[in-house]
């Protein structure tokens, strides 16, 4: 069958690769759509942790069950179902978690075996839509694992691509009022007038007093940071209030640091969040149906699976206005 692999950094390959082997209590799915998130990105660029090529990538998956014709969004996630976080239904973060396109080979190729666990059958959504669900439920789970309360709590969201995206709408859901910060003109102007954010800032133009003025001083009470870059990591510990919480959403190869008596001083909370759970996918599957999440918009561009070697590169420039990338088969 065909498949997109990455030999190495900076390159695909279109080839054929064998067929899959379904083992006891998994299905065969016909992929029909590909999402292409930050992370696919980062493995392209060769700053992706966890990491080894070659590699095929693909985890934002949506097809047909072979055996069934049922569409169906898949679960990238294989948990151990036994550590001590499996246990505690933090299936996210299981000690021996594998992820597809990540740690083993993903769905950039027409068919994948999986297991029936690893199913969420939501026919009424479409294809576009169950291949956004994945890229949605990492910002399900970053708003979760924030716990959003009080009266109108201000929330910032820096990066604006497709996670933050998701961030900006489930946080929203949950209550907060919401900042998008980016350094992109187009992304920032996707959020306002298409996801009708309460505020943008350009972080272009000296972020902290913008948003000081916007939150009267207070500054917000959530911060989710989600650029995948390590500055903006850095400077993320200068936007929460006294008693906020900073989520880490982004990941990066080296150290993040801060200083501490400031840290101290707003007693903040700083958290990491990865993956999602099957309850995540399931709040945004319920989120779309409830029309509280917006994802006609959210693809921007599209390509067939022979033409990505060729497009891919394209996707990496700001100046094209990419959003959502999404592959068909």
């Amino acid at each position: 069958m065909k498949c997109v692999i990455c030999p190495q950094p900076g390159s695909f390959a279109l080839t054929e690769c064998r067929e899959p082997q379904p083992a006891e209590g998994e299905t065969v799915v016909n992929i029909r759509r590909i999402g292409v998130c930050g992370t696919d990105m980062h493995a392209y660029r060769g700053n992706q942790p966890f990491f080894e090529y070659p590699r095929v990538l693909g985890h934002e998956l949506s097809g047909f069950r072979e055996d069934t014709g049922e569409p169906v969004a898949i679960i990238p996630y294989r948990h151990c179902g036994e550590c001590v976080p499996c246990r505690a239904g933090r299936t996210n973060c299981c000690q021996r978690l594998s992820v597809l396109g990540v740690h083993e080979d993903g769905g950039m190729c027409e068919r994948v075996a999986v297991p029936e666990s690893r199913l969420l059958t939501a026919p009424d959504l479409g294809l576009d839509a169950l291949a956004t669900v994945e890229c949605l439920a990492i910002g399900a789970h970053a708003v979760r694992r924030a716990d959003i309360s009080g009266e109108l709590p201000w929330g910032l969201v820096i990066g604006a691509g497709p996670i933050g995206v998701g961030v900006l709408q489930c946080a929203r859901i949950a209550g907060a009022r919401v900042i998008a910060m980016d350094v992109a003109p187009g992304r920032l102007a996707f959020c306002r007038d298409v996801l009708a954010v309460d505020a943008v800032v350009d972080a272009r133009e000296n972020p902290l007093e913008q948003i000081c003025e916007l939150t009267g001083g207070a500054m917000p009470s959530y911060v989710f940071e989600a650029t995948g870059n390590l500055s903006s990591m850095h400077a993320a510990f200068d936007y929460p209030g006294h008693g906020g919480t900073l989520v880490f959403v982004s990941i990066v190869k080296g150290r993040v640091a801060f200083d501490d008596p400031e840290f101290h001083a707003r007693e903040l909370s700083v958290l990491s969040s990865r993956n999602a759970t099957r309850a995540d996918f399931e709040h945004v599957i319920a989120s779309i149906r409830a029309g509280k999440i917006e994802v006609d918009r959210f693809i921007t561009h599209r390509a067939p699976i022979d033409a990505v070697p060729e497009t891919f590169d394209s996707w990496l420039e700001p100046g094209t206005g990419v959003m959502k990338a999404m592959i068909e088969c």
